[in-house]
């Protein structure tokens, strides 16, 4: 482990204290009475280097504390095949086709929520594009809007959910596919995607 700084210590205890409700910059610079901001700032990101804090990228207040010890530098992530499903209908639940080594630190969360799958076709075309590699966190839930990594009645999908009523529509980026609607029985959301690796030239 890496030796901590004093202030870092108690920033630590601080964030893992708070959080189910988590403090601003601000909040956490009154609570342990440090002089400014910017201070706080310089020690959450001396965590966040030595492993002890993983921060959402796209939002600062959603973040991991890793209290045992700092986080691997590189995660090896479990890859499937769009063409796969597991026994009970899950991508997830079968075989991966690769294990692939991923700087933790592009993540966000934790590694142990994430896996991938190589996308094909061009529906989602250009934000994913055949044989890109897919980050997603594993999640059954989505807010309206998001991507998803899905199955659809024994198919699996990369689209974007549209919630109207009690249906679940799935759209494409592509244009020149139509939405359609996911079966009720069969339908089962097996992440939301985070990331992509694109491999297009």
């Amino acid at each position: 482990m890496k030796i901590l700084h004093q202030v870092q210590k108690q920033l630590l205890d601080c964030l893992k204290a708070n959080i189910d409700d988590p403090l601003t910059v601000r909040e956490l610079q009154e609570e342990l009475g440090i002089s400014s901001p910017s201070v706080v700032q310089h020690h959450i990101q001396q965590l966040e280097k030595k492993g002890y804090l993983r921060r959402n990228p796209n939002n600062p207040r959603d973040y991991q504390v890793l209290t045992d010890s700092p986080d691997k530098q590189v995660s090896y992530l479990n890859l499937y095949g769009l063409a796969q499903c597991g026994p009970s209908g899950s991508i997830i639940d079968g075989n991966p086709i690769d294990r692939v080594p991923i700087s933790s630190r592009i993540l966000g969360f934790s590694a142990t929520e994430a896996f991938m799958v190589k996308a094909k076709g061009d529906s989602m075309s250009p934000r994913i594009n055949e044989g890109d590699l897919v980050i997603a966190r594993k999640t059954s839930i989505a807010e309206n809007g998001e991507i998803v990594v899905c199955v659809n009645y024994q198919d699996a999908l990369i689209k974007k959910i549209q919630k109207q009523g009690d249906n679940i529509i799935l759209t494409s980026i592509n244009q020149k596919y139509d939405p359609f609607i996911a079966n009720k029985e069969y339908f089962k959301i097996e992440g939301v995607v985070k990331s992509v690796l694109s491999y297009s030239i």
